[in-house]
């Protein structure tokens, strides 16, 4: 039997997006038995080992819950199908044919099957799930050329959809304006009756909802905002774009920033465990990008230890994935921070809700003109302003200042970041 693997930490149910078999048909080991849709992206389901499939949990676009039946592989005649059905539901789980664990994330309990995540030569063949030869033929790309990402090397659908070629290389990466526009809004037209769409929620919206609602009514939040001089940061921004190997953004110089301020501030890169508080020694930053379905949050690992040029090509690289649904769980968990940056939206102070596990979110607002007094006279100046939400339980409001006056002091020295 295969059971509905938990694909990532906030994972109750998955959501099929496609059967690539039927009941009755033979399955081999490797091949690609269904599409999951998570509330984080949609990943590809693949057999351990060869039988008939005999019989699926669900249709697609139904939900399963975690640990919940999928489906049942095994040999026709052989297999009591109704014991099997009758005991997932009673809540027993009957002997599973094999074991595998290998969603990174969670403990995946999915029996006969794995989760492919991402292209070797075996004996002069390429390795490659039956799905991803085909998208590769359809698009004319060859398939010897990919790398592939799955279990041993094997070439999988998203090695296909991700692939680059050259015409296709500089593909610009999803931005929080440009993820907000890419959404579809239908145009009103006039009607004389009442009238309304209902529209059912994303796995994703759901998992929105239920988190930050719990981090919302369960965590004391404050807040602190705090105005940041940004004349230096553009100007040092100019400099570094003439010679770095990628564009450096804004927000990249918020993350890096925040990462190093982290580490004078250890109760800031903290989590809230109930009966103890957690402090890392590992900063991972997540970073807020808006997509069609909601938001998710790809994580810079490791985000103090890497240059801003490095930070830059991961971000890019991240925020595509994202809008493609095509990050992998190592990819969108593990936050220590996070931030969310609204300021190209024009948006110039908002506060954000705790992402969970983090103690603190720093909202980022837009870079705007304001004058001041210079010697004798006036000038203008670029000001951006930031307000950090704090969990009370885990970060006190001295704490919390502190940790701001660091990270404005790297911003508005940007060379400190750099030595």
């Amino acid at each position: 039997m295969v059971l509905m693997p938990r694909l990532s930490d906030t994972m109750e149910e998955g959501v099929i997006a496609a059967w690539h078999k039927n009941v009755g048909d033979a399955v081999k080991k490797g091949e690609v038995l269904a599409e999951i849709e998570t509330d984080k992206a949609t990943m590809e389901l693949e057999s351990y080992k060869n039988g008939t499939l005999l019989h699926i949990g669900a249709q697609k676009g139904e939900k399963i819950p975690v640990n919940g039946l999928l489906c049942i592989i095994g040999e026709k005649g052989k297999v009591d199908i109704d014991a099997i059905i009758a005991a997932t539901k009673s809540g027993v789980s009957p002997q599973p044919v094999a074991q595998s664990s290998k969603a990174s994330s969670g403990p995946a309990t999915a029996s006969t099957t794995q989760i492919v995540t991402s292209a070797s030569t075996e004996n002069g063949r390429v390795k490659a799930s039956p799905l991803a030869k085909k998208l590769a033929a359809e698009k004319g790309i060859d398939i010897k050329a990919i790398s592939g990402s799955g279990d041993g090397g094997r070439i999988i659908k998203a090695d296909i959809d991700n692939y680059k070629t050259p015409a296709t290389e500089n593909v610009q990466p999803v931005t929080k304006s440009t993820a907000a526009a890419a959404i579809p809004l239908a145009a009103f037209t006039g009607n004389t009756e009442e009238g309304y769409t209902d529209i059912p929620n994303s796995q994703m919206r759901n998992v929105i909802a239920k988190r930050l609602g719990e981090s919302k009514f369960s965590a004391p939040h404050f807040y602190l905002t705090m105005e940041i001089n940004m004349d230096n940061a553009m100007a040092a921004r100019t400099q570094l774009n003439e010679i770095s190997p990628a564009k450096i953004s804004f927000n990249d110089m918020v993350v890096k920033a925040v990462a190093l301020a982290l580490r004078q501030h250890p109760a800031i890169n903290a989590s809230w465990m109930g009966d103890k508080i957690r402090r890392n020694h590992h900063i991972h930053i997540g970073i807020a990008v808006a997509i069609e379905d909601g938001l998710i949050v790809p994580v810079i690992r490791f985000a103090d230890q890497k240059t801003l040029p490095q930070i830059a090509s991961e971000s890019k690289e991240l925020a595509g994935k994202a809008k493609n649904k095509k990050l992998q769980p190592n990819e969108f968990s593990g936050n220590t921070f996070t931030i969310s940056n609204l300021g190209m939206m024009d948006i110039e102070e908002f506060t954000a809700i705790i992402n969970p596990p983090d103690s603190c979110i720093m909202a980022v607002g837009r870079i705007k003109e304001i004058v001041v007094r210079k010697g004798e006279g006036f000038g203008v100046s670029n000001v951006m302003k930031v307000t950090l939400s704090c969990d009370h339980r885990s970060v006190d409001g001295a704490s919390g200042a502190a940790f701001l006056q660091t990270f404005k002091k790297y911003l508005e020295n940007p060379i400190t970041m750099l030595l």
